[in-house]
């Protein structure tokens, strides 16, 4: 149901989306996961590491519950939307080895968009400036270029539609804090054609289990940057 709600021409649509794919380097990201785009530009594919595997799976039904409900009930909501989770299990022809890959299927924000500028915001100003003259491929700007940027070009939006966003926000980041994400990302890109900000929740798969909790320990004492 969620699929038919971004992508109504039907699963045989979206299986011939999924079959033609091609290697996409996506910026901004830490996770050094591999992803994939759809050659029709609707769909992103991300390898998932056995720790994101695990905690989605066990989170996954209220993920969906939660959109479901959204839908029903026509709450506003930025979470980008998840699609499908699929095991994908290919044998070698040189040395007959046997290789499994998780692949997590979402949206893609910016489908038929014509966005110049894009940005991943945590909120936070440390280390969180990059210089766009020093990225190659598909630039992603950080809180810092965000804030530099608007001191001469503020952005400017509507109080209802403030109020809508706002709302989403709240809503969102509840339901993430029930199932232990706390580190992920809004995504904002400025559609310059339709003079609109799109904006989207991404990167809420990786609950805060040990691991992430000595990163953010590590990180706090100034060792590591993010």
């Amino acid at each position: 149901r969620l699929r038919a709600t971004i992508f109504p021409a039907g699963e045989d649509a979206f299986v011939r989306s999924l079959s033609r794919c091609v290697q996409w380097a996506a910026r901004g990201g830490k996770s050094g996961s591999n992803f994939a785009k759809t050659k029709d530009d609707r769909f992103i594919l991300k390898e998932m590491s056995r720790t994101e595997t695990h905690p989605f799976m066990d989170s996954a039904p209220q993920y969906f519950d939660y959109m479901d409900r959204c839908a029903v009930a026509g709450s506003p909501t930025l979470l980008g939307k998840i699609v499908g989770v699929y095991r994908v299990i290919y044998r070698s022809t040189t040395s007959n080895a046997t290789f499994r890959s998780n692949l997590l299927v979402m949206e893609n924000l910016f489908y038929n968009r014509s966005v110049r500028h894009k940005f991943d915001l945590k909120g936070s100003v440390r280390n969180r400036l990059v210089n766009p003259l020093e990225q190659g491929g598909e630039i992603v700007l950080l809180d810092e270029n965000l804030i530099n940027m608007t001191c001469d070009n503020p952005l400017y939006i509507l109080p209802h539609s403030k109020t809508v966003l706002m709302q989403a926000i709240q809503s969102d980041t509840q339901f993430l804090a029930t199932q232990a994400v706390m580190d992920y990302s809004l995504l904002v890109g400025l559609d310059e054609n339709n003079k609109e900000l799109v904006v989207g929740i991404i990167d809420y798969i990786r609950t805060f289990t040990w691991d992430k909790r000595l990163e953010t320990m590590v990180k706090k004492s100034g060792l590591l940057g993010g």
